[in-house]
């Protein structure tokens, strides 16, 4: 019998991730029956990719009227919370997308409505089913480094407009805003932080970070306009950015209903967060972690190092930029405390985020797959994973170290 799903949010992610991909890959297993979003413009151009299903403006209204399984949830980081709870106390389950929330308060909340429920949140942490990094958590966890004593991750987002412009991508949309996204720490970094916490399968207990906002933002640059398409700088700005044809309907011809511009200027008066940060992380198992993410690269990828009572792991994945298409894969490599070095190699997998996309939407939407490995996440990881974030974000403030107990209230 086919399980029905609705939409809490018509976003790029919703529409791209989730609404296609259902429609055109499991409609032997799901119906969509139901499209929620403040913005009716974007919402009837979401039904229109996945059927037709009605669009509604009203959310409890979508739930009373469509009686769905699960509610899948796309919307602006900051609303997550609202929209779990409400789905969960409607007899709903849940999938979000990551962060699961932005903040301590709300995670709190989650964590309690869901047990209060009964029903079940999936936290979508779709980097988790990336083949390389699947690969490294099992040698992880086959103990071929022994006792994880500390890991060194570093996450490099690209500038650079002819490369992908993904870093500055941020603090041209809603996620430059604090209070919508907290802030790379929690919005970006929530991916990292889950996957060293399910490399390693250890809680959070104390974050130290510092972070500033060194390259985009108001302080940053002698110009600015309100978004690139009515900018009198466009010829100085190595930032400006056009919208593709799919970001002009599906964005710009909806702009009347919000306001929302997605082609926003990097050097806006509103920009809050940070471009430039580094965390250490003490674990209740024992590992320590150092991280830092920079959104300024001249190219993309991350960096991985991970130390155990028999050897050394590490791991480079170049994702732009000339080294990123000098090989089909990439290599693991494991020190031994002998000398000796074993090499793994995992070839590239097609498709988004690495192929884990579609591992992902596999495991949510095929039945009986089986995940020895606890691919797929709940409400513990996605508090886990944000909580780093957050108290990241209390430290930095405050200029201290924060307890994840703090913040949760234990």
């Amino acid at each position: 019998m086919k399980k029905k799903y609705v939409f809490a949010g018509a976003s790029t992610r919703g529409l791209h991730m989730f609404a296609i991909p259902i429609y055109e890959r499991f409609g032997h297993t799901a119906k969509i029956a139901g499209i929620y979003d403040t913005n009716k413009g974007r919402s009837e151009y979401t039904a229109a990719c996945c059927g037709n299903p009605p669009v509604y403006d009203d959310f409890d209204k979508m739930l009373l009227e469509e009686k769905p399984d699960t509610v899948i949830i796309t919307t602006v980081d900051a609303y997550h919370d609202e929209y779990i709870i409400r789905s969960l106390k409607a007899g709903c389950d849940v999938i979000t997308e990551k962060p699961m929330t932005t903040d301590a308060i709300k995670c709190r909340e989650i964590l309690k409505a869901e047990k209060e429920s009964g029903k079940k949140v999936v936290v979508t942490f779709n980097y988790r089913f990336v083949p390389l990094v699947t690969r490294v958590k099992q040698l992880i966890q086959a103990g071929e480094i022994g006792d994880v004593y500390s890991v060194h991750f570093e996450w490099l987002l690209d500038k650079v407009m002819k490369l992908s412009g993904h870093g500055a991508s941020y603090f041209r949309r809603w996620n430059s805003r604090m209070q919508q996204s907290g802030g790379l720490l929690v919005h970006k970094s929530t991916h990292h932080f889950d996957m060293i916490n399910w490399w390693i399968s250890a809680e959070p207990e104390k974050v130290s970070a510092f972070g500033k906002l060194r390259h985009y933002g108001s302080k940053n640059s002698t110009f600015k306009g309100r978004n690139c398409r009515v900018c009198e700088h466009t010829k100085q700005c190595p930032f400006y950015y056009c919208l593709t044809d799919f970001e002009k309907a599906f964005y710009g011809d909806n702009e009347h209903y919000d306001s929302y511009y997605k082609d926003g200027c990097v050097f806006s008066d509103e920009i809050d967060i940070y471009d430039t940060m580094s965390v250490c992380v003490q674990y209740k198992e024992g590992p320590l972690m150092t991280y830092s993410l920079n959104a300024t690269s001249p190219y993309e990828g991350w960096r991985a190092s991970v130390n155990g009572s028999k050897g050394r792991l590490e791991v480079f994945l170049p994702e732009t930029g000339f080294q990123a298409g000098r090989n089909d894969g990439y290599t693991i490599s494991i020190f031994d405390n002998d000398d000796n070095k074993t090499d793994y190699f995992i070839t590239k997998s097609s498709g988004n985020h690495g192929g884990g996309d579609k591992r992902l939407l596999n495991m949510l939407f095929e039945e009986n797959i089986p995940d020895p490995l606890n691919h797929m996440a709940g409400t513990l990881a996605g508090a886990h994973s944000i909580l780093i974030g957050a108290a990241a974000n209390v430290s930095i403030k405050e200029s201290r170290i924060v307890s994840i107990d703090e913040l949760i209230g234990k």
